[in-house]
């Protein structure tokens, strides 16, 4: 039983009346009684997750207060919280638990760990790199940190693990979020981590469905099209999703990609198709559990469609609606869709009874809140930190060592001249690389450069490499929302295609793995797969020879080099 207490009363025009007195009653969270009790709106709005940022804010701020609105007025069923610290974000989520009629279920985007929001959660290695460790136990593990660190600060959903299968070297936006290019090792690297998901509190998401790895264009900036048919769709895209659902996993997410062969006779996002949501989702592969939708604010969908879009997504098979560019639109729409009689009753209560069911089975009728003084114990423990650490080094993948550039290094400890490629929110990149190497004996002279970096810039890199004996070069190249391409700038690839023929060159890749295939001539490449510090310790530990190099490629790398290909390297 909980207390359900009165909130601030609608604007005139805006919001109906909700169904709840005025005064605390006590009402049972069985899902059955709740649904008798409230009104077509209020089950409407138990759909509908707006975004909200993570980042410290006073409680009488104007951005604060919109999101107040949001809980109070709309009385939104749940948010899903962005970038921030995890007390920050912790604080956030309780003030908004507190003021809401029902219990509000929290998502945030949590692949590769919670490290990609939460500023201190653990710094896991992305799932390809976990793939190129070998063992789909560390995708377990990976798992149960990420549902401990989410449960610390009251996120309850998480959208993970990622289950495209990236057989398309040139995709923009999946490249190292996906566990590789075998649908089979995908499948597997799935189930492990939902497995871990959801055996230490969360719901796990499988994403994006029916898959988004053979594509060349990002669904934030366009409506992707895949030719695929079923065949194909069947034995490669499918197979990591049906080991997911195999896996018990409750959710899965929608992908904005048309598939003109599944969907006969239409050019529109699987979102809104009814044969890909109900008729494959559910009706081949069997699932039971809820449906979300990727975010409805995205150009793959909301082109074509705006507000109408979170309408067209429930008529297809959705249960929650994620990320409406206007969430009290997207509730309009929605009641609109309900007074026409597009949308049953019947129809609308199945979804509204998953989504109370879920907040059953997590607990937030008893307590929505968490206590914050729990948050450092969890959040970037040393227990976590050691077992990134660990992975992070198992991860390491040597793909070539012509020359036998990196072998000779742990015997001579030679100049390094270090030029290290980030983007524009990563401002420290190569810093723990060359103080760990400096550590190790190697005299190191960093340089860095940017996206905004010019010619002089450049001519100064070559400067430096110029006066040193061996040139290393480390870039963090990797697939970003809404820029549409993936790979190193023209003027970096022709400082290393200059470089390699002059002197011994080693490329690590802090990030795209397939960097190699424009740039044959560089005699020496290994993959750390993110940039951040615990990877650059293990590149250092590596490139030092006071650590095995053991990790095997998750993909194949055009033209050469297949998958499960790794060049080994034992430790003394």
């Amino acid at each position: 039983m909980v207390l359900l207490a009165a909130c601030a009363p609608a604007q005139p025009g805006t919001t109906p009346a909700s169904p709840f007195p005025p005064s605390p009653i006590p009402i049972d969270d069985d899902p059955e009684a709740l649904l008798g009790a409230m009104s077509t709106r209020d089950k409407i709005a138990q759909l509908v997750m707006p975004w909200i940022p993570g980042t410290y804010a006073a409680y009488d701020d104007e951005t604060f207060e919109r999101l107040q609105a949001w809980v109070d007025e709309l009385r939104v069923g749940g948010l899903i919280v962005s970038v921030g610290s995890p007390l920050d974000i912790a604080a956030k989520l309780n003030r908004l638990q507190e003021s809401s009629a029902l219990p509000l279920l929290i998502g945030s985007d949590l692949e590769g760990g919670t490290s990609i929001r939460f500023n201190g959660g653990t710094p896991l290695p992305p799932n390809m790199g976990v793939a190129a460790g070998g063992s789909d136990s560390a995708a377990y593990l990976m798992g149960r940190i990420t549902a401990l660190e989410a449960r610390a600060v009251g996120v309850h959903l998480v959208f993970a693990p990622v289950a495209d299968v990236n057989n398309n070297p040139g995709n923009p936006i999946i490249n190292t979020r996906s566990f590789g290019e075998d649908p089979a090792t995908v499948g597997r690297f799935v189930a492990a981590e939902v497995r871990g998901l959801q055996d230490h509190g969360v719901l796990a998401t499988a994403k994006h469905f029916p898959g988004h790895g053979d594509t060349g264009t990002d669904s934030h900036l366009a409506l992707p099209v895949i030719a695929s048919d079923w065949a194909r769709l069947d034995s490669i895209e499918l197979v990591p999703f049906r080991a997911a659902v195999a896996a018990g996993v409750d959710v899965v997410m929608s992908a904005h990609i048309a598939l003109p062969s599944i969907d006969p006779g239409e050019l529109r996002p699987g979102t809104v198709a009814p044969g890909i949501l109900t008729g494959v989702l559910r009706d081949s592969l069997g699932f039971r559990g809820m449906v979300v939708t990727d975010a409805l604010n995205m150009a793959g969908v909301a082109n074509a469609y705006g507000a109408g879009a979170a309408v067209r997504a429930f008529l297809a098979g959705a249960d929650l609606l994620l990320q409406p560019a206007d969430p009290r639109e997207a509730i309009d729409a929605m009641a609109a869709a309900v007074g026409r009689g597009e949308i049953t009753a019947e129809r609308l209560d199945r979804s509204v009874r998953r989504v109370l069911q879920a907040k059953r089975d997590l607990g937030l009728f008893r307590r929505p809140t968490v206590p914050l003084d729990s948050v450092p114990g969890v959040v970037g423990n040393a227990e976590f930190q050691g077992a990134a650490r660990e992975m992070a080094q198992r991860s390491i993948v040597m793909v070539k060592d012509v020359g036998g550039t990196v072998h000779g290094l742990r015997g001579t400890r030679p100049p390094l001249t270090l030029v290290a490629y980030g983007e524009d929110d990563n401002r420290t990149i190569g810093t723990v690389l060359a103080g760990e190497l400096r550590a190790a004996g190697f005299p190191v002279t960093l340089f860095r450069l940017w996206p905004a970096s010019g010619p002089a810039s450049y001519d100064s890199a070559a400067a430096a490499i110029g006066r040193g004996r061996i040139a290393l070069f480390a870039t963090a190249d990797r697939p970003v929302a809404g820029r549409g391409s993936i790979g190193l700038p023209g003027p970096l690839t022709a400082l290393l295609s200059a470089t390699a023929p002059a002197r011994p060159t080693i490329l690590v890749s802090l990030g795209n793995p397939y960097l190699i295939s424009e740039l044959p001539e560089i005699g020496s490449y290994l993959i750390g797969w993110r940039a951040n510090s615990v990877t650059e310790r293990a590149v250092a530990r590596a490139l030092a020879g006071t650590a095995a190099i053991t990790g095997r490629l998750p993909i194949g790398i055009p033209p050469a080099y297949p998958r499960g290909w790794g060049v080994m390297r034992r430790v003394p």
